[in-house]
């Protein structure tokens, strides 16, 4: 079993349910009904998906930054080091780094990675996938790892059961996604040019909260979930250094009611007047939050 994941830094909170253990007929009932359709009856799309795709592209050819990331994927590695196993078969789920595969494979036997999108997904020979509209194999994996795609899918409790559908019994899921407490900056900022070209329009995507997270785990049928938060401030000298730090994360907005249109020179400069005026005169404090994740399979 996995300690309690350490809280990092600021003001972290963290949630942890237990839930009942479900009959695997149960979750598999589940799982086959939600695959016979891209995503469950009632669940709006709000992201488009085909350029999400697109833009994991965009970082993958222009160059990824990393530095967010990087810090979930070790957070990952640092809590797999704490578990008294060597793991025979691995799921990792989101890619951008070619190396990531390699570190894992210190406690896994075999790695099979795949990522939605293309490029990164042929940089580690795996398949392109959506993670709410795919089916892996069955109870192939006793560790599955997901970090930084899971909140921006669509059907996330079918992508949670999907994942459970992968994993033998009593195994690990480990994973980070961002917060709902990402970018309040950029959202002000946004806001602000709103004021200034007419309607408002969604620029930023919904987050998950943590307390919702490990609701979704327990509902999907993981037993003992856990959800803790690491805040991270970032500080930048003007706004479109931020914007292009979430370019290279294939962070930005893929919301299917996005607006086409880029911002006005007059929208834009009343955005980044905002920004600038949120910090101390030179830099911005903008804060990331990545809510990292912990769930098993039910036993046998």
């Amino acid at each position: 079993m996995i300690p309690h994941p350490a809280q990092r830094g600021g003001s972290a909170k963290s949630s942890a349910h237990r839930a009942p253990v479900l009959r695997a007929e149960a979750i598999i009932a589940r799982l086959s009904l939600a695959a016979r359709q891209r995503t469950s009856a009632g669940v709006p799309e709000l992201f488009d998906m085909d350029l999400r795709a697109l833009r994991r592209d965009r970082a993958a050819r222009t160059g990824t930054e990393l530095f967010l990331l990087q810090r979930a994927f070790d957070d990952c590695l640092d809590r797999i080091s704490l578990v008294d196993r060597r793991f025979e078969r691995a799921l990792l789920i989101g890619c951008p780094d070619g190396k990531w595969p390699e570190q894992l494979s210190t406690f896994v036997e075999q790695v099979d990675a795949c990522d939605p999108g293309s490029l990164f997904a042929e940089a580690v020979g795996g398949p392109q996938i959506v993670e709410d509209a795919w089916e892996p194999a069955r109870a192939a994996y006793d560790l599955v790892v997901a970090v930084g795609t899971m909140d921006t899918v669509n059907d996330l409790p079918r992508a949670l059961i999907a994942l459970l559908w992968a994993m033998k019994p009593g195994s690990i899921l480990l994973g980070a996604m961002s917060g709902g407490e990402t970018l309040p900056q950029l959202r002000a900022a946004m806001r602000q040019a709103d004021r200034v070209a007419g309607p408002a329009t969604p620029h930023i995507h919904p987050r998950v909260e943590a307390s919702a997270l490990a609701a979704l785990l327990a509902n999907a049928g993981f037993t003992n979930p856990v959800v803790d938060v690491d805040r991270v401030p970032v500080s930048y000298r003007r706004l479109a250094d931020l914007v292009r730090d979430l370019r290279r994360m294939a962070a930005t907005n893929i919301l299917k009611q996005r607006s086409r249109a880029p911002l006005t020179k007059g929208a834009y400069a009343a955005a980044a007047a905002h920004f600038d005026a949120a910090g101390d005169g030179v830099r911005t404090t903008e804060m990331f939050e990545i809510l990292h994740f912990a769930g098993w399979s039910p036993p046998a």
